[in-house]
């Protein structure tokens, strides 16, 4: 490894690990792609890697080159890898969601803080400029208090995209529209407004046959009083880009994907156009390309240059683990869910 740059191994290079070589290639003054597994042909040359060896997992884990890992695999194995790669003592970017139960999530922050190693949950979409301006607008109070806040991913995916990954298809490998479309904005939706106190929800099959849920709708109670709506779904066709509307008491906000869709707050202004416009995954998963994922990496770097925790840390990814939970747990039963009574308190 050239000196001075850290090692990241990749686990799972399938679309979505393809997209973290690519967003690590453009800091490659900074890191270097030493190791990756994925399927039988699966290649990390096209990313700019070329010559990087494809080793099992274990060994990607265990190679002494490797100082990061980005689990980049099915979403019913992140726990488990995360596990194993914090007890090799690794630095973790694991994409969403962290677990898939409260339970294992809060294992995975525990394991973090006792081996004091980075652990970040990717959300890129808190990356993209539009809602980092928003965030900051809110928290300074420019946009006063917010009332109403609703999110709607309205996606459409085919049967050929469930066919090539089954695990898609069941809600136990984490396949429902709501935790593997809809988690990017519930996670900006928590991280904006912030805790949830109770939920209410339905969910259904409408669209494909299959076991997982592709369609949820819920209602969200914040802390603050405020009231929520989120709606997710891969069964509506032809897929539109995803948005998440802020009504406050100063006025209402509504973000697409890269793009303002409504700014209307007196004496607020707008966010500046970003020219490095953030594509949607409407109807392509990997149309998102990998200008989110870049900024993410960035931010682990600087939480391991200065010793800090990352934007979304393991703490606060179990928060966005017991929200779908919740979520889950309210259209599963018919009755009102509590996220903060789904398994112990994260400290």
């Amino acid at each position: 490894m050239t000196e001075g740059r850290l090692g990241v191994g990749i686990i799972g290079l399938g679309g979505i690990g393809l997209i973290h070589a690519q967003a690590l290639h453009e800091l490659a003054d900074r890191v270097e792609l030493v190791a990756y597994s994925g399927v039988e042909g699966a290649s990390a040359a096209g990313a700019g890697w070329p010559g990087t060896p494809m080793l099992a997992p274990e060994e990607v884990l265990s190679h002494p080159r490797v100082s990061v890992v980005a689990i980049c695999s099915p979403s019913q194995t992140h726990a488990a890898l995360a596990r194993d790669a914090l007890k090799a003592g690794r630095h973790i970017v694991v994409e969403k969601p962290l677990a898939l139960t409260v339970g294992d999530a809060l294992e995975v922050a525990r394991l973090a803080r006792q081996q004091g190693l980075v652990v970040s949950m990717v959300s890129q979409r808190r990356f993209e400029s539009e809602y980092r301006y928003l965030k900051h607008a809110l928290d300074s109070g420019a946009l006063g208090h917010v009332r109403l806040a609703i999110t709607h991913v309205h996606w459409y995916r085919d049967e050929a995209y469930y066919r090539s990954a089954p695990w898609r298809t069941s809600m136990a490998g984490g396949g429902g529209s709501l935790m593997n479309q809809g988690v990017h904005n519930v996670d900006l939706l928590r991280w904006l407004c912030g805790p949830v106190e109770s939920v209410t929800a339905h969910y259904g099959t409408l669209g494909h046959a299959m076991e997982a849920e592709d369609t949820t709708v819920a209602t969200l109670r914040f802390e603050s009083g405020a009231l929520g709506v989120v709606s997710t779904s891969t069964a509506t066709p032809p897929g539109d880009p995803a948005t998440l509307t802020l009504h406050t008491s100063r006025g209402v906000v509504q973000l697409g994907q890269g793009e303002v869709l409504r700014w209307d707050v007196d004496g607020v202004p707008p966010p500046p156009a970003d020219p490095a416009r953030i594509a949607s995954g409407a109807a392509d998963p990997l149309a998102i390309g990998h200008a989110g994922h870049l900024n993410q990496w960035r931010d682990v770097l600087r939480a391991l240059d200065d010793g800090v925790e990352p934007l979304n840390g393991p703490d606060d990814a179990v928060e966005t683990v017991r929200l779908l939970a919740a979520i889950y747990a309210a259209a599963g039963t018919g009755a009102q869910a509590r996220p903060a009574e789904l398994g112990a308190a994260v400290h």
